[in-house]
């Protein structure tokens, strides 16, 4: 039986993924891709409390390499997805990350569209694992 806790958190990034489309229908680029990292990251992190592993940090490859660590899983077509995810966790947020304008002005439609589908493909990973 899948702890309470781990679903807890699948289900947060679930929601996650349900706040960046909606992000993204209104044009609101850099926070669908923020919030698409924080769908994966989320996920991911309900996949190792269902097997009772810790889950510190915020790098979506960090815990993907975690879960084939534990579990010697293929990771292969997660992997890509996750380093593009981690690329938002910070610049799609802060202005300083740039060196001059805001978020916004760097992302677009189809970064945030790429995103998105990557929080659904590590989605669909992790959905794989808590059967």
């Amino acid at each position: 039986m899948i702890r309470e806790e781990a679903l807890r958190w699948f289900e947060e990034g679930e929601n996650d993924i349900s706040t960046a489309k909606i992000l993204l229908e209104n044009k609101k680029y850099n926070p669908a891709a923020f919030y698409s990292q924080q769908a994966a990251e989320k996920i991911l992190k309900g996949v190792l409390l269902a097997y009772n592993e810790g889950t510190w940090g915020h790098s979506v490859l960090s815990l993907l390499r975690r879960l084939d660590e534990i579990m010697d899983v293929d990771i292969s077509e997660a992997e890509q997805c996750a380093k593009e995810l981690d690329r938002h966790y910070i610049p799609s947020r802060y202005p300083d990350a740039y060196p001059s304008g805001r978020p916004e002005d760097y992302y677009t439609e189809k970064i945030a569209k790429e995103a998105l589908s990557c929080a659904l493909k590590i989605k669909e990973f992790a959905q794989n694992l808590m059967k």
